[in-house]
């Protein structure tokens, strides 16, 4: 086959091409920080980063889940250790009202505290996290109580009531964040009234009969009652501690992911480098073997 001039200058533009168009690529890497631009450079790369991107946009809206998570039981755990407070200080109060030194003005005076106690605690039921009251169950646009009686568009057996909210906190593990609480609230709401009614017509025996159903933890006693939200209390740190430790698990796993990310599609600054200048070098023996091999134009013999 006759080799003719245009073909060996055809071949060396073409060459010259493809590696503009290498030294090309390497500096855009280099610029960029990336081992591709666009998927059509390496579409197997350009398929695992799109993956890690979906896991790591999966992990952030779990941490934004485990964000409210913690907002429900922090706020959870804070009502429930106000109404303990309060409960301390009825303690307080009727072991006080128990003395038959007291008069009728003193046993009013106690009477009146323990109305509001009633009303503050009633309130702690009532507690919100921005428009959802989180103690009525799956029921969080309702109040458990209303100008100081239950809510009566709350009806005993209502479903939704003791029904748990859960919110996903990574793959397949959703946790439980409320603790519903009509049953305990109405039931320290009773014991309320019991001791308001005894402060008001009971004799000091009574009282003191009152006082020793708190000593003994019978039924229905204080001693139950405070019992009963200090099990809640406590099943709510627990849940505390295992959202924190879920967080934990998702820095590990978003780190993992952002890692393995980088390998993926980061470009290795030392290997780039070394490979640029090595395409340099060979770009430039390219143009010097294009500018002897090609033969001068009868023009040139003219000039």
């Amino acid at each position: 086959m006759r080799v003719t001039q245009s073909m060996l200058s055809n071949n060396m533009l073409r060459n010259l091409n493809t590696s503009y168009g290498k030294l090309g690529k390497l500096q855009e890497q280099l610029y960029s920080g990336k081992k591709i631009t666009r998927p059509s450079d390496d579409p197997v790369i350009a398929i695992k980063g799109m993956s890690y991107r979906t896991e790591l946009d999966r992990t952030s809206q779990y941490k934004r889940n485990i964000g409210e998570a913690n907002t429900w039981l922090d706020t959870t755990d804070d009502a429930l250790g106000q109404a303990g407070e309060i409960l301390n200080r009825v303690k307080e109060l009727v072991v006080q009202a128990a003395n038959d030194t007291n008069v009728v003005e003193d046993r009013e005076k106690m009477q009146k505290e323990m109305e509001q106690l009633k009303r503050q605690l009633q309130d702690i039921a009532n507690t919100q996290i921005g428009d959802k009251y989180i103690f009525s169950g799956t029921q969080t646009d309702k109040p458990l109580y209303v100008d100081g009686v239950p809510n009566p568009n709350i009806v005993p057996g209502t479903t939704g009531l003791d029904a748990d909210i859960e919110i996903d906190v990574f793959e397949a593990v959703r946790i439980n964040v409320n603790t519903p609480g009509k049953d305990m609230f109405e039931e320290i709401d009773n014991f309320m009234d019991t001791i308001i009614t005894t402060l008001q017509t009971g004799t000091g025996e009574e009282i003191g009969e009152l006082l020793g159903d708190i000593a003994a933890g019978t039924n229905d006693s204080l001693a139950d009652i405070h019992g009963t939200l200090l099990k809640s209390r406590a099943d709510v740190g627990a849940r505390q501690n295992r959202v924190e430790l879920m967080e934990q698990r998702l820095d590990l796993h978003e780190i993992n992911v952002t890692k393995q990310m980088s390998m993926n599609e980061d470009t290795e600054y030392a290997a780039t480098i070394t490979e640029l200048v090595t395409q340099e070098s060979i770009h430039q023996a390219g143009l010097s073997v294009g500018a002897k091999i090609i033969q001068q134009t009868l023009v040139d013999f003219i000039r």
